[in-house]
C-alpha cells in the first residue's frame, strides 16, 4: 500500500468497491467502512468520470454515524482505463494499482475479436499493467474438431510470439485453474473481458462461495449478458492475493494516447524499432521499416499489424467498434 501523508485521526485503506460518490474501503485492521468522497474531489476538473476506482489507496476519517469521508487519494502506480460509455472523450478508470490483468478470451460462445483484445493490450501496455490472456471454454473448442483446435493454436501463437503469456482454461471443467491460482497468490489481479466469456464462472471457481451471478450467452446474437454492475475486489482464499471483477466490457476505445507513439505499445513492433531506417518510424509507409520486413518473414503477425493500422486510421473517430476476428467464426 502506498504511503500517504499523515492526517490527524485518519485511517489508511484500499477501495474494494466504488459506485460513484460512495465506496467500500477496507481499513488496515480488516474492517469495511462505507465512505464518501470529500466534495472537492468532484470539483477539481479531473478528466475521468470516476475520480475514485477499485484498488485506490486512500486516507479517510470516520464520522459519528460510522461512515467515513475520503480526504486523500494516493498517486496510482498504474491503472486500466477505457472510454466512458456516455462520454466518448472522457475516461473511466476501471481499476488501479494492479499487479496483473487477466483478459478472458473465448473463440466460441461468444467469439472475442482480436481487435478488442489488441485494444485492451495496448491500454494495459500504455499504463504499465502486465497482462495474461486466459483462453476460456477450451473444453467446448476441443469438442468441435480439428478446425477449432487450429484456431486456438493460431491465437495462442499470435499472442505468445508478441510476448504475452497465454493459458488455455475451462472455468466449468477446472482445466488450467490450478496454475491460475498459483499465479494469483499475492498482489491485486484484475479479471476482465467481454460479457459472456465466463468471468463470473471463473471467479466462482477460484473463490468458492462467492456466488457471482452468471448468465447464458444469447442464442440470437451470440453475445453475453452483463451480470456485474460495478467493479469489486475480493480476497483469494488461502492467499494474500485479491481479484477485481469488472463489468463486461463491450468495447475498448483508445484514451489519452498519442497516435505517433501508438506502435510503442505493440511489444513485437517496439523491439524492432532500433532496426528501422528512421528512429521515429511508425511502421506504416516509411522506407527501410524493420516491421514491414518482419511481416514478410512472419516475425510480426499479419492480424496484429492490421489491427494496429486500423487503430491509427480510427484514432480520432470515436469509441471502438468490434472487428478483426481471426479466422472468422470458422464454422464453429
Amino acid at each position: 500500500m502506498s504511503e500517504l501523508a499523515p492526517v490527524e485521526d485518519s485511517f489508511q485503506g484500499t477501495v474494494f468497491r466504488s459506485t460513484g460518490k460512495w465506496a467500500d474501503v477496507q481499513a488496515a485492521d480488516g474492517r469495511r467502512v462505507e465512505c464518501r468522497l470529500r466534495g472537492k474531489f468532484r470539483m477539481e476538473g479531473l478528466r475521468t468520470t470516476n475520480p475514485l476506482a477499485v484498488g485506490d489507496h486512500v486516507t479517510w476519517i470516520e464520522e459519528e454515524d460510522g461512515t467515513g469521508v475520503i480526504t486523500e487519494i494516493a498517486p496510482r502506480r498504474n491503472r486500466i482505463i477505457r472510454r466512458s460509455v456516455n462520454l466518448s472523450h472522457e475516461a473511466h478508470v476501471v481499476a488501479a494499482n494492479l499487479d496483473r490483468a487477466w483478459l478472458v478470451v473465448t473463440l466460441v460462445e461468444p467469439a472475442t475479436s482480436s481487435g478488442f483484445v489488441d485494444r485492451f493490450l495496448v491500454t494495459a501496455e500504455a499504463y504499465g499493467v502486465p497482462t495474461t490472456l486466459l483462453f476460456n471454454k477450451v473444453d467446448v473448442l476441443l469438442q468441435l474438431g480439428e478446425e477449432a483446435e487450429e484456431l486456438l493454436a493460431s491465437w495462442m501463437a499470435m499472442y505468445s510470439e508478441a510476448g504475452y503469456e497465454c493459458l488455455p482454461i475451462s472455468a466449468t471443467e477446472g482445466i488450467g485453474l490450478e496454475e491460475v491460482r498459483e499465479r494469483m497468490k499475492g498482489g491485486i489481479h484484475l479479471v476482465s473481458g467481454h460479457s459472456g466469456v465466463g468471468k463470473s464462472t471463473l471467479l466462482n471457481a477460484l473463490i468458492p462461495g462467492l456466488d457471482q451471478k452468471t448468465a447464458e450467452v444469447s442464442d440470437v446474437h451470440n453475445k453475453g449478458v452483463h451480470t456485474t454492475t460495478f467493479a469489486e475486489m475480493f480476497p483469494l482464499p488461502e492467499s494474500s492475493g485479491f481479484i477485481i471483477d469488472t463489468p463486461g466490457i463491450k468495447g475498448f476505445g483508445l484514451v489519452r494516447m498519442e497516435k505517433e507513439t501508438l506502435h510503442h505499445h505493440f511489444p513485437e513492433m517496439f523491439r524492432l524499432l532500433p532496426e528501422c531506417k528512421f528512429h521515429n518510424c511508425r511502421h506504416l509507409d516509411e522506407p527501410g521499416c524493420a516491421v514491414v520486413r518482419a511481416l514478410e518473414t512472419g516475425e510480426v503477425d499479419d492480424e496484429r499489424y492490421r489491427n494496429y493500422r486500423n487503430m491509427v486510421e480510427e484514432f480520432d473517430e470515436g469509441p471502438y467498434r468490434a472487428g478483426g476476428q481471426r479466422g472468422g467464426s470458422a464454422g464453429i
